[in-house]
């Protein structure tokens, strides 16, 4: 009887939180609205992508969060309406299809400004989220560390700060909480304000500590002599995959536009003996929200600190060329020349979904640039090409950092110990007495104490 009644409270136990959430979002109905501008068929921003890619890449991040997106709708604008940000006669034309329809969520992939946002939210009588919210919501979702998890609430809280505004029936909806898909109701909006002001100014001071416990971290590991390198690239290029090919750890990898965002470094072992530490980062896409430009800044220092960058590209996405472009403008934002062929590797990746022609084809044109910046196609699915992705990696380590050719005295354990610590020995020879002839190899802030030590050893490059 005990048994049957335990039976009927485990079957009873609530569902977890973000669980509930999920089972929200794929019961809501949602468009994906593309309002692009354009003069005489050609976009009038600084977006490289077409109008479909652009469209196809919202409803890629609507699907991100499990909504179930009913329809995409492109509409191509002539002029910016500060009312609806699009115009009259399409608001009443997707307001008839929305009711019709019994959609429950509009995502505008676009900034909208709180006024249009309103504005669009009574004419459609249902719920409208921006390109900015959405992306909130999904960083909402991914983070799983702790400085993750603060620094998005804080982007949140920031955002829904200006918008706490009626646009639902004396705000019987909340605006100001964490996520777009439910909440408690709330009271007065100057109430609200204050609430979020206030958490905000805790989340401030909480992260200033968490990122004094990162800036540790970060300390012990460069006493550590690995060299860094650091994955970096358009979200869903398949870093995870690479992450996890390399080594061979199980890094979320999925087909999911931002499947990962917190930071993920793993100790490895390259082909010819030297270690280096591996470190993924958050992907990045068109139009990040300034507002998590800014707070995952902390996610990047690993790239920013990194000796060498591997730039992950999607060889096979028809925007591959936009995206490396979008990439490239974040990296220099951060003080990356991504052009500097010493660090940075580009890796053109999933080469398993290109056909044998266009495979030779991009062969060809990695074989014309210069050896120093030569691209390296891989597929992180199948591991063709990684072989030649580690050789790159250890020639780059290899040119960034000083090699000495010295020797030890027979029975000289300690100082043995000490290069095995503080650098790579590549090359070691036992002479019939017990003397060692050794190669070493030391990162730069280690020059100084090897040679303070090792008078003695000679510099080879």
């Amino acid at each position: 009887m005990a048994a049957s009644h335990d039976h009927d409270k485990e079957r009873a136990a609530p569902k977890p939180l973000d669980e509930i959430e999920r089972d929200i979002a794929a019961n809501t109905r949602a468009y994906v609205v593309g309002p692009y501008l354009q003069k005489r068929g050609i976009a009038t921003d600084a977006n490289q992508r077409s109008f479909a890619a652009r469209l196809d890449e919202a409803v890629g991040l609507a699907a991100a969060i499990d909504l179930t997106v009913v329809e995409p709708v492109q509409v191509l604008l002539t002029a910016l309406r500060p009312a609806t940000y699009i115009g009259k006669g399409k608001v009443e034309e997707l307001a008839e299809r929305i009711k019709i329809e019994e959609i429950g969520l509009v995502v505008m992939d676009c900034a909208l400004s709180p006024v249009q946002q309103r504005n669009l939210e009574k004419v459609f009588g249902c719920k409208v989220i921006d390109r900015t919210g959405l992306i909130l919501e999904i960083f909402g979702r991914r983070a799983r560390t702790k400085e993750g998890a603060l620094q998005v609430e804080l982007a949140h809280l920031n955002y829904q700060k200006s918008r706490l505004v009626r646009s639902w029936t004396h705000l019987e909806r909340q605006r100001g909480g964490f996520g777009f898909l439910g909440g408690p109701g709330e009271t007065q909006i100057e109430a609200d304000r204050r609430i979020i002001q206030e958490r905000m100014t805790k989340i401030e001071r909480d992260l200033e500590s968490v990122k004094r416990t990162r800036s540790l971290h970060r300390a012990s590991r460069k006493r550590v002599p690995y060299p860094i390198v650091a994955l970096v690239g358009y979200t869903n290029a398949g870093k995870s995959t690479l992450f996890n090919r390399l080594t061979s750890a199980e890094v979320l990898a999925q087909d999911m536009l931002f499947a990962t965002l917190d930071p993920t470094a793993r100790a490895i072992k390259l082909p010819h003996g030297a270690r280096i530490m591996l470190s993924d980062t958050v992907g990045f896409i068109s139009d990040l929200p300034t507002q998590l430009v800014a707070a995952f800044r902390a996610t990047l220092e690993d790239a920013i600190e990194a000796d060498v960058l591997l730039h992950v590209r999607d060889v096979a996405h028809d925007d591959t060329q936009a995206q490396a472009a979008d990439v490239q403008a974040i990296l220099r934002d951060l003080g990356i020349n991504p052009d500097d062929g010493q660090r940075v590797i580009e890796v053109w990746n999933k080469a398993d979904l290109l056909d044998p022609a266009e495979r030779e084809r991009q062969l060809g044109i990695a074989s014309l640039r210069a050896s120093e910046v030569r691209p390296v196609l891989v597929s992180a699915l199948t591991g063709e090409g990684i072989e030649r992705l580690t050789q790159a990696i250890e020639t780059r380590i290899a040119h960034s950092r000083p090699v000495y050719g010295l020797n030890l005295a027979p029975g000289d354990g300690k100082s043995l110990a000490w290069l095995h610590a503080n650098g790579e020995i590549l090359e070691r020879d036992d002479a019939e007495d017990g003397e060692l002839k050794l190669i070493v190899r030391l990162p730069p802030e280690r020059e100084g104490a090897f040679t303070a030590r090792f008078p003695q050893a000679e510099r080879r490059r």
